[in-house]
């Protein structure tokens, strides 16, 4: 999956790319910094009773497009973070989160708090880009590096990881099997 010249452009197949796999979550890498200078891409399937958590990153735009399922999301700033259960948050403007289903985006600015689950028994498939590359695409090798090392699950490594990409956890993240997530 590399570019032949600079002036080549990229084309990937169905189930093409690689993936990692863990019993939290699978992505598959789509586009990666090897291959673009603005974003990085990937399929990410989210298991049931995922839980990303609310978080929030500073440097870095995401956009998630559902392809698959149903997700509940939300991508505002609340009146009052609390510290746990981001669906009872609120806006100044009222928002609340949203259920997403295929054909959903929603689009994260840096500094803007963010959150999906998957509240169903079946697994959510999702396109999801992070801007600028690599970060994200390096966080999720290191993550499942992490996760394979386990059980148990090392979940001070995984604060630790989060913190150096960027990733400022505001509510916890919650998972049937091992932590995980973007």
């Amino acid at each position: 999956m590399t570019l032949i010249s600079a002036q080549d452009g990229l084309v990937v197949p169905p189930g093409g790319g690689r993936t990692l796999v863990s019993p939290a979550q699978q992505v598959t890498f789509k586009v990666t910094g090897e291959h673009s200078r603005a974003a990085s891409s990937f399929e990410v399937v989210v298991p049931p009773g995922f839980d990303v958590g609310a978080h929030l990153h500073t440097r870095s735009e995401e956009l998630f497009y559902v392809l698959e399922g149903e997700l509940d999301v939300l991508a505002f700033e609340p009146l009052v973070r609390t510290p746990d259960h981001w669906r009872e948050w609120r806006s100044a403007a009222g928002q609340r989160y949203a259920r997403a289903t295929p054909g959903t985006v929603i689009v994260v600015p840096p500094g803007c708090p963010h959150a999906f689950a998957n509240p169903t028994s079946e697994p959510v498939r999702m396109f999801f880009q992070a801007s600028p590359p690599p970060d994200h695409e390096r966080y999720f090798e290191e993550l499942f590096e992490i996760l394979e090392a386990g059980p148990p699950v090392d979940l001070e490594a995984i604060a630790k990881l989060r913190v150096r990409y960027d990733i400022e956890q505001i509510t916890p993240l919650r998972t049937a099997g091992p932590a995980a997530g973007s």
